[in-house]
């Protein structure tokens, strides 16, 4: 008897209610998932404004956030269908439903919508709500406008412009609160600048659960702080300089460095650990000045760990490899090397080549490798690297694409299977031959006694090791920001990432070289671009088949594990 079709279940329809926002009706899911908790809860008012398109301006709201109400800038009019005694709407003499104004405006994040609602933004008393609020929040606040990192990014800036008074009539003297507050290892507070949104303490104690921040003194003098004591220093610190809307939490990693408006931004991912968080890289005449999260709420919602987000100063050291050499003083440069190596590997005996391939390389370069390594009949492998992982998003796997090292088959289930086989090999000289990307193997179970035993020792990295030292052929290589291709995160996801930057000296992307390798054992026409070379691995590795590099999209892909 044949087996029962596997059909899913038809998803429930969702529930929805026709709102008015100025004028113009939409219809809006009744329910929307929690920040936090994911269940659904009735929808606001912010929400079906922003689902119409209008802006609705806000301080303390975020949607990933529990709400708070606290700063009133989102203060909106509304009306409700009148009831008469029978609890029907009442109708307009033209039949349509008469709506009640209500003679108090609501605060749009935590007001929640009502079937008819009629929500106004607009309006001459809502404008003046909103100066009003900016008023009271400009009155204490300092004119560091000049020399604040936040500028050019500052919803304090750009709500008074959009919303606020021309000039103000505060003439008191200003209350002045503490500045340059060593709050913890990577963040400096400015009080004064603080308009007590509250978004810091919310993302700290409910989405980490480090209740680590509060706020202490009363009215004017109210001022954030840190638990008395302790410095706030958890791995997600930095992304409370995210979500300030002002400029009164800074990273000291960027502060005072570069003007965000000078900066050219650049869809990347992490390469700390295999969740793959989606991050946009600042760069600015081939210098990368910062990380900042990406939404991806497949991935990493709005936020990335500290740790990921300082992991690129690295990019930039002074002695980065930069210059390609064979084993001859005389053989430099690309062409020369690459045709010399072509030469050897052709030469070498089925068998005698091993490949150990970084499962931090992208997955064209491991799909290219293992293409390599069936071409030689190689023993190939990959590094695994192991960590703490936490609750949030830091994964246990510190390698950016574990996943497809497996997927390419460039190495098995574990990996570093194949490292020990590859040391014996070359101990009894089976193996004459290693090829080495992106890793120091001589930690690794591979020593240096036994990389002097090789007839051909041919490294690609992007900073010298004692790898390096003893290459005879050596391939400098490009840093994820500095290429383009794509990772296959822990959970099967296919994402791309763009190029920032321009590699230094004779440094070229993996993929390109190993393409003009390839090339020249093969006889294979070399194929044109990235693009190209995705699609081409796709047709060929089973996991990837019917990807294409356009379908990707700035989210990514998942595919079966």
């Amino acid at each position: 008897m044949p087996d029962a079709p596997n059909i899913q279940p038809p998803a429930a329809p969702v529930e929805t209610l026709k709102v008015k926002v100025d004028g113009r009706e939409v219809e809006v899911p009744r329910f929307m998932p929690d920040p936090l908790s994911g269940k659904p809860v009735p929808t606001t008012m912010i929400q079906a404004c922003e689902l119409a398109q209008v802006t609705v301006p806000h301080y303390c709201y975020h949607p990933k956030l529990p709400v708070s109400g606290n700063c009133r800038m989102c203060l909106v009019e509304f009306g409700t269908p009148a009831l008469g005694p029978d609890r029907k709407p009442l109708l307009n003499p033209d039949g349509s439903v008469k709506i009640a104004k209500s003679p108090r405006p609501a605060i749009a994040c935590a007001t929640p919508i009502s079937p008819g609602m009629e929500i106004y933004t607009n309006t001459p008393a809502v404008k003046q709500m909103r100066e009003g609020v900016l008023e009271f929040l400009l009155i204490n606040h300092p004119l560091d406008c000049p020399i604040c990192d936040q500028a050019g990014e500052c919803k304090l800036q750009e709500y008074s412009v959009d919303y606020g008074q021309a000039e103000s009539r505060f003439v008191e003297p200003k209350v002045h609160k503490p500045k340059r507050v060593d709050l913890g290892p990577r963040i400096v507070l400015d009080d004064e600048r603080c308009i007590l949104c509250t978004r810091c303490i919310r993302f700290t104690r409910d989405v980490v659960g480090d209740d680590a921040l509060g706020i202490v003194n009363r009215g004017g003098y109210n001022t954030l702080t840190a638990y008395p004591g302790r410095p706030f220093d958890n791995n997600y610190t930095l992304n409370t300089v995210d979500i300030c809307p002002v400029g009164a939490l800074t990273s000291k990693d960027f502060r005072f460095q570069m003007r965000v408006w000078f900066l050219k931004e650049t869809k990347s991912l992490c390469t700390s650990c295999a969740t793959g968080c989606n991050i946009l890289i600042g760069s600015r005449e081939e210098k990368i000045y910062r990380y900042v999260p990406r939404q991806n709420d497949a991935v990493n919602s709005c936020w990335m760990c500290d740790a990921g987000r300082l992991n690129y100063q690295w990019i930039g050291r002074e002695d980065r490899l930069t210059e390609v050499r064979g084993p001859t003083p005389e053989l430099r440069g690309w062409s020369a090397v690459l045709r010399e190596l072509t030469r050897v590997l052709a030469a070498a005996p089925t068998g005698s080549v091993a490949i150990v391939a970084s499962a931090r390389q992208t997955n064209e370069e491991l799909y290219l490798l293992s293409k390599l390594g069936r071409k030689l009949g190689a023993l190939t492998d990959s590094v695994p690297r192991l960590g703490e992982a936490d609750r949030l998003l830091v994964h246990a796997d510190r390698n950016p694409n574990s996943q497809g090292a497996r997927l390419t088959g460039i190495a098995g289930e574990p990996l570093g299977a194949n490292l020990a086989r590859i040391a014996e090999g070359i101990r009894g000289g089976t193996i004459r031959t290693l090829i080495v990307f992106g890793e120091d193997v001589t930690r690794h179970g591979i020593g240096a006694d036994l990389l002097s035993k090789l007839e051909h020792l041919v490294v690609s990295d992007i900073l010298p090791n004692a790898t390096t030292a003893l290459a005879h052929y050596l391939l400098p290589g490009c840093a994820h920001a500095e290429k383009r291709g794509t990772f296959t995160n822990a959970k099967g996801r296919v994402q791309k990432f763009m190029k920032a930057v321009e590699a230094r000296g004779d440094a070229r992307a993996e993929w390109d070289f190993l393409l003009e390798l390839l090339s020249g054992l093969t006889g294979e026409k070399r194929w044109a671009g990235i693009e190209a070379l995705f699609n081409l691995m796709a047709a060929e590795v089973p996991a990837f088949r019917g990807l294409e590099w356009k379908a990707l999209g700035d989210a990514g892909v998942s595919v079966p594990l």
